[in-house]
């Protein structure tokens, strides 16, 4: 697992047309992944974090995962322990996964940018994402910037829609407060833009009953399934 703090690099424009969200919940495997598109998890301040609970799955079944890690949240040792319940060493687990972390929305930006050039080393069925738009809501780095950084994220995963790989975000943005001065600024809608271009979108919430997680999907903001609960 490494770490990888980069410098800035913009992707080229891709602008493709979104493809149709379509129901997750129709493969029957709650708190999995999508083994294609582009499926966004959000609802709950810990969502950044939730990602390490759909690996035992990937993992177990042999699958590669490549995880961009803007959140800093990707925890050895959960994972070291998830190994150990379902009785797999954790050196296992370890050797189907590599990190790389990005601590400012530029190196965001260009970690999504590099990920066909580190699928031709580390062949990943999934990509996993944590703190996109999250990262772009820094109120060290001006609107105009982190919009234009935005904007090529976005360019970068649409160009990924051709690879036979699954790629899940996991943001916190709808628990951000971002005002700026002279009015709220471009960072609003980004996690709407993100939402426009996925295929399917999840949502975290607690159930009232028993206070377990859940997964709610949802198409244009309705209710479409409860899946699971952890």
């Amino acid at each position: 697992m490494a770490s990888d703090p980069i410098p800035v690099a913009l992707a080229a424009p891709v602008a493709p047309s979104p493809p149709p969200r379509r129901p997750f919940a129709a493969q029957g495997k709650p708190w999995a992944l999508p083994p294609a598109g582009l499926a966004v998890f959000y609802g709950r301040p810990e969502t950044p974090r939730l990602f390490h609970y759909f690996l035992p799955r990937l993992l177990a079944e042999g699958k590669q995962v490549l995880c961009l890690d803007g959140a800093n949240r990707f925890d050895p040792l959960l994972i070291a322990r998830l190994a150990r319940q379902r009785g797999i060493a954790a050196a296992e687990f370890n050797r189907r996964i590599r990190v790389a972390r990005a601590f400012t929305c530029f190196q965001l930006t260009e970690l999504l940018v590099r990920v066909p050039r580190f699928l031709e080393t580390f062949a990943a069925d999934a990509l996993i994402v944590t703190a996109l738009p999250d990262l772009y809501f820094d109120e060290d780095v001006r609107d105009r910037d982190a919009a234009v950084a935005f904007r090529h994220a976005l360019d970068a995963l649409r160009a990924l829609r051709p690879l036979p790989m699954g790629v899940a975000v996991f943001s916190d943005a709808t628990s951000f407060e971002t005002p700026r001065p002279g009015g709220p600024g471009p960072r609003r809608a980004m996690f709407t833009q993100l939402v426009a271009q996925a295929t399917e979108l999840w949502r975290f919430a607690l159930d009232g009953e028993n206070g377990k997680l859940r997964l709610i999907g949802e198409e244009g903001g309705s209710r479409l399934q409860v899946t699971g609960c952890r």
